[in-house]
């Protein structure tokens, strides 16, 4: 049931901080620091987040029918079919082994979507990003903190034990991960899953998005009984550093999988804040509502010619959007410069061209 009372979206909901501009640059110029350093150590530019894939997979979202008004916004607006192309991976802008508990992502990119895109220089592409995180909050909700946070990664980025505290800390609660930058926030405590299956995640956007004429945040749940059954699956890792990849191969060697699409709109700009994302946005005021379903079929999901397209050619953006979808939200707004200045970086040292796919069979099998 969609709550009565809901935030109508203006300019006027975001705050930019007094130092924010500062801040970004600062950010910025600490990521791409590290992104050096991570290409000199494999030499090989990655990504300086989610640099680890474990699956490049097709498939396709369905916009249901019939849903109410407020949930009938961008790319929600009708009931149609959208091709999708999606990356799962692992948070760290590093490649860390898949015994080590750290968030997990599912990025999808819709493709045939009409309207202008916000991203400066992308405004005729036909495509439209979200990004996903098995979390539903980002526990450096806000620039200030992710500034404190990026400089302990910048000056202990070759000090693994330093690096898995803070990853295990993101995995353990985010409120743990908080503690280390004298920052404690105890609602936070125990939102991060253990080292799970990654198929049986739930994603979510963790910060705020415009929802058309309403502001919403998102998210992904195991639909099919295949993904249902492996939530809460604890990884037996063994001696496998790569054993995400291998789990989502061998499920999509034979199997499909349903997630499905849903959208928690704001009704409350108090308890359920934009500005903030380490603040989850309580259920009892907004539940989750469906808005549509992605289907991926049986497939070769890490295939090499898939895993180069997924990681080198592939961009994921969360500013990429039309104006319907805009992220909110300081650390949303850093993200548009820093997500762009490390697509630049990556393509152009892996000789990757930058551009959209105009089809779902530009992702070879």
């Amino acid at each position: 049931m969609v709550p009565e009372t809901l935030v109508r979206y203006s300019d006027s909901i975001e705050v930019r901080q007094p130092d924010e501009d500062e801040l970004t640059e600062k950010i910025v110029a600490s990521m791409a620091a590290v992104n050096r350093r991570a290409f000199d150590k494999y030499r090989h530019a990655v990504r300086d987040a989610h640099a680890k894939s474990h699956g490049v997979l097709k498939g396709e979202l369905s916009v249901y029918e019939n849903l109410a008004e407020p949930l009938r916004q961008g790319v929600f607006r009708s009931p149609r079919r959208y091709p999708v192309m999606i990356r799962l991976s692992t948070a760290p802008g590093d490649l860390r082994d898949d015994r080590i508990s750290s968030p997990r992502g599912m990025a999808v990119k819709l493709l045939g979507v009409e309207g202008a895109k916000l991203l400066a220089g992308h405004e005729s592409e036909t495509t439209q990003d979200f990004l996903l995180v098995n979390m539903p909050v980002i526990p450096f909700g806000e620039v200030s903190t992710y500034w404190k946070m990026q400089q302990i990664l910048e000056k202990h980025a070759e000090d693994p034990d330093l690096v898995k505290r803070l990853t295990g800390a993101l995995a353990r609660g985010a409120n743990e991960a908080l503690k280390l930058l004298g920052r404690p926030n105890s609602t936070l405590d125990g939102l991060s899953p253990a080292n799970h299956h990654i198929l049986g995640e739930t994603f979510y956007s963790m910060a705020a998005i415009r929802y058309g004429d309403y502001v919403a945040k998102l998210c992904a749940a195991p639909l099919s009984e295949g993904v249902r059954a492996l939530t809460g699956q604890e990884v037996d890792a063994d001696e496998n550093p790569s054993v995400l990849r291998d789990l989502v191969v061998d499920f999509f060697r034979m199997q499909s999988a349903e997630y499905e699409v849903r959208v928690q709109l704001c009704t409350d700009l108090e308890q359920m804040p934009v500005e903030d994302a380490s603040i989850a946005w309580p259920e009892s005021l907004s539940p989750y509502l469906a808005v549509g379903k992605i289907t991926i079929p049986a497939q070769d999901a890490y295939s090499p010619v898939r895993r180069v397209y997924g990681d080198d050619r592939l961009s994921f953006n969360p500013w990429h959007c039309i104006a319907e979808h805009r992220p909110l939200g300081s650390i949303m707004r850093v993200r548009v410069k820093a997500y762009e200045t490390s697509t630049r970086f990556r393509h152009a040292m892996n000789v990757q061209p930058v551009e959209e796919p105009r089809d779902i069979s530009e992702m070879p099998d």
